[in-house]
């Protein structure tokens, strides 16, 4: 595969003999396909913006993305250097316990945004990492910003993989949609579990009255959670939670749809717990919901990578008071 480089011009030959021998794509084959997968630093998305804005041309003229490729064909890709991101980089505290030229990894606050959205576009982690790391960023999806694999909820504390590149970014999604990547979580919830371990499989969508929030329902994607008891206290317990899926607000609505919700979760625990005020008199700056443990492949090297956060200090101090 060809390496693509802001501000290079590549030439590329289809040749449907040589994508035999390196059993590569098969042709026919459409251009933005083709593009992908021939230039592993650009996504589909990526390749259908360059094809749009003329960037791409098939035999010197240019072609639509749909343009089926039959071998024979000579393209010319330029690519732009990224566009800069309208966001501000904020100087704001940030653990980084791990990056390199692909991506990073951060040790998330509760309290703090992942990604800009409907009226929060100042103080996310998108804001910090840009301050941190925006000089080592190669672009995603021709804007210069890091790109988000996973999130977690604003008052959920924890590990969050960054890439730097639209080819980590790709490789870092598939392994969450393939399961090979582990994200372990640390949970307190309300009530006593009685039953040591168990899996939750439930479609989770729009709640369907509740329209800010999610929740079981049959229309909904398919969600499967995974959890296990590492200690019961007199009112709450302690649990290890793994993702098979990752679904918006996922182990906060299973344990709350299982009658567990989180301790402190202000919008799904509809027991003691979940107002402000019982947060704070719980010493509790967020919900009590952590991601603990990370793991998964390199995008170039391929080596297994693995990072564990410790609890944050007022998780830590709750379950020591309890």
């Amino acid at each position: 595969m060809e390496s693509s480089t802001a501000g290079d011009t590549i030439q590329l030959i289809v040749s449907a003999e040589e994508e035999r021998e390196k059993g590569g794509v098969s042709l026919p084959q459409r251009l933005d396909n083709y593009l992908a997968a021939r230039l592993p630093n650009l996504s589909r998305a990526r390749a259908q913006k360059l094809i749009e804005s003329g960037f791409v041309l098939v035999d010197e003229r240019p072609a639509k993305a749909s343009h089926r490729l039959k071998g024979g064909e000579i393209l010319k890709v330029t690519v732009p250097p990224p566009e800069p991101l309208e966001l501000v980089a904020e100087d704001i505290p940030l653990s980084i316990v791990y990056q390199d030229a692909d991506l990073a990894v951060v040790n998330k606050a509760s309290g703090m945004v992942t990604h800009p959205g409907a009226g929060v576009s100042k103080g996310t982690l998108v804001n910090a990492l840009l301050s941190h790391i925006g000089e080592s960023l190669g672009g995603i999806n021709g804007t210069l910003r890091p790109g988000i694999v996973h999130r977690l909820d604003k008052d959920t504390s924890g590990l969050l993989v960054i890439a730097k590149t639209d080819a980590a970014l790709r490789h870092l999604q598939e392994e969450i949609k393939a399961r090979k990547a582990l994200r372990r979580y640390i949970a307190l919830v309300e009530g006593v579990m009685m039953q040591d371990d168990g899996t939750i499989s439930q479609p989770i969508g729009r709640h369907p009255t509740r329209r800010k929030e999610m929740w079981v329902v049959p229309n909904g994607r398919p969600a499967t959670t995974h959890y296990k008891v590492i200690k019961r206290f007199q009112r709450f317990t302690l649990l290890q939670l793994n993702l098979e899926t990752g679904r918006t607000h996922q182990i906060r609505v299973h344990m709350s749809y299982l009658g567990f919700p989180v301790v402190g979760d202000v919008v799904y625990n509809r027991k003691t717990t979940g107002s402000l005020s019982q947060r704070h008199k719980l010493g509790l700056l967020g919900h009590a919901l952590h991601a603990a443990q990370l793991s998964f492949t390199h995008p170039t090297t391929g080596r297994l990578l693995e990072f564990e956060a410790p609890l944050p200090r007022d998780f830590q101090a709750l379950l020591e008071a309890l």
